[in-house]
């Protein structure tokens, strides 16, 4: 059955890797920092995002009300180790003004995604890893590792991912939170667009393996 493949799978990751115990923070306020590392790590990487984040740290920043009245260019030159700080300030002062004043089970994905500059991936980022709430997260990793495994076709878009995800996994929020962490990690160390096959963890279920051995 296709459940137990998927969950098959995230067995042997989490064999070989051990948790990886995401989402990372340095501050009480999690839903703030979780919420602006998701928007900061848009095409750059989580070490990028540390710098970006420590600055706002040290700027006394980890706060929407702040943020909301943070002269853009500021922010802007704060938020810079992350790259595309223009576009990203703006989506965290936009953010910032419309959470600051709700309530946290009042910030559905459909909320998140009316704010310019949060797509699907960051949304459900903040919605599973800040919020606790049961939506699998899909990414570049996750679209390459799995339809390389046969397991989806790579054409497939981001929500019809997303289901088939939910269709074979348990509703365990602590089973999507540590699985979207093992792929992130499988996909930075083995299966890269130039995989290094022969030592990966799902080398014998993987159909791509073939012309890389």
């Amino acid at each position: 059955m296709e459940g137990e493949k998927f969950l098959s799978i995230y067995k042997r990751l989490l064999k070989f890797f051990g948790f990886q115990n995401w989402w990372p923070v340095h501050t009480e306020n999690h839903l703030v920092e979780i919420s602006f590392g998701a928007i900061l790590t848009q095409n750059t990487s989580w070490k990028n995002v540390e710098k970006a984040l420590k600055n706002l740290i040290d700027n006394d920043l980890m706060d929407f009300e702040k943020v909301s009245f943070t002269d853009k260019k500021r922010l802007q030159e704060i938020i810079r180790p992350a790259g595309f700080y223009k576009r990203k300030s703006e989506t965290l002062i936009q953010f910032s003004k419309k959470v600051k004043n709700i309530e946290k089970n009042s910030i559905t994905r459909d909320f998140l995604l009316s704010i310019k500059g949060i797509g699907k991936e960051t949304a459900d980022s903040i919605l599973l890893y800040a919020l606790d709430k049961p939506y699998f997260v899909i990414d570049a990793y996750t679209k390459r590792i799995f339809s390389r495994l046969g397991l989806i076709d790579k054409n497939m878009d981001y929500d019809q991912i997303q289901r088939i995800f939910h269709k074979n996994l348990p509703d365990d929020i602590q089973i999507f939170k540590e699985y979207h962490a093992l792929i992130v990690k499988l996909g930075k160390n083995f299966c890269k667009k130039k995989p290094e096959c022969r030592n990966c963890p799902l080398f014998a279920n993987c159909r791509f393996r073939i012309y890389n051995v």
